[in-house]
C-alpha cells in the first residue's frame, strides 16, 4: 500500500468519525428531551399542622400551632415578595418582602407573633385550616400554582 493510499485511507476513515459524531450530537437533544425528569419546583409545601394538638379555642397559643412549612429546595435563594398561601375556604396570606434562602424553610403560623426569618405570622384571630379535610395552594407572583396540599377523606393526601 503506498503513502498515498494510506493517507487517503486516513482521510476518510476520519470523514465517517467526524459525520458519525455530527449525527449523534444532533440526535442527542432529542433523546435527552425525550427522558428527561419531571419538572419539581424549587419551593414546595414540605410540611403542615392543620389540626393543632389539644382544644381549638383560638387562643394564641393553639393559633401558632395550625402551620404550613414552605422549603426552598435549591441552593439559591427565592424571592416570595407577592407570593400567596390560601385554603379552599379563601383564606390567603400573601408574603411581603420576604426571601426564602436556599435549602431553609419558613413556617406561616394562623396566628399573631413577630416575623422572623424562620417563622411568619397571619395575625389572624380564629383557626383556618379544617381539621377533617382541606387544602392549601402556594402561588407565585404571577398567581401560577408553585404547590398544594390536601387532607382528609375527599382529598386523598398530599399532592
Amino acid at each position: 500500500m503506498s503513502v498515498s493510499t494510506s493517507a487517503t485511507t486516513r482521510r476518510l476513515a476520519a470523514a465517517a468519525l467526524a459525520a458519525g459524531a455530527l449525527v449523534g450530537a444532533a440526535a442527542l437533544p432529542a433523546t435527552a428531551a425525550d427522558h428527561a425528569a419531571p419538572h419539581r419546583s424549587a419551593v414546595e409545601i414540605s410540611a403542615m399542622q392543620y389540626d393543632a394538638p389539644g382544644r381549638d379555642d383560638n387562643s394564641p397559643r393553639s393559633l401558632n400551632q395550625e402551620w404550613v412549612d414552605v422549603t426552598n429546595t435549591t441552593r439559591g435563594a427565592v424571592n416570595l415578595n407577592g407570593w400567596t398561601l390560601s385554603d379552599n375556604a379563601g383564606h390567603t396570606y400573601t408574603f411581603h418582602h420576604y426571601r426564602l434562602n436556599g435549602r431553609a424553610t419558613v413556617r406561616i403560623h394562623t396566628g399573631r407573633g413577630h416575623d422572623t426569618a424562620r417563622d411568619l405570622y397571619q395575625d389572624r384571630r380564629r383557626e383556618v385550616l379544617d381539621n377533617r379535610a382541606g387544602a392549601v395552594t402556594l402561588r407565585n407572583d404571577h398567581r401560577r400554582v408553585v404547590a398544594d396540599f390536601s387532607w382528609g377523606r375527599h382529598h386523598g393526601g398530599r399532592h
